[in-house]
């Protein structure tokens, strides 16, 4: 369903043609990412760079693995 190389913009809603079960294999970290989580988190062993997660889908036959990085563009979203 993903190519390589495509890049899609979210903070905590799905981006429209993204797969649903990557999503929900992602949501918590674009989350976090969106909303100012920009120190090195989680696994501090593995991601050296703020602002950055390298996460994989659930699909263990066709496993996709995904670079989070913040941006500074803002939200569309309204508070």
């Amino acid at each position: 369903m993903m190519k390589e190389g495509e890049v899609y913009y979210a903070d905590y809603a799905k981006p429209d043609g993204f797969c649903d079960e990557a999503w929900k294999a992602i949501y918590q970290y674009v989350f976090a990412l969106a909303h100012g989580a920009s120190e090195i988190w989680y696994y501090e062993d593995w991601i050296k760079t703020p602002g950055v997660a390298i996460v994989s889908c659930n699909d263990g036959l066709k496993p996709v693995i995904m670079k989070l990085e913040t941006t500074d563009i803002d939200s569309n979203l309204k508070n």
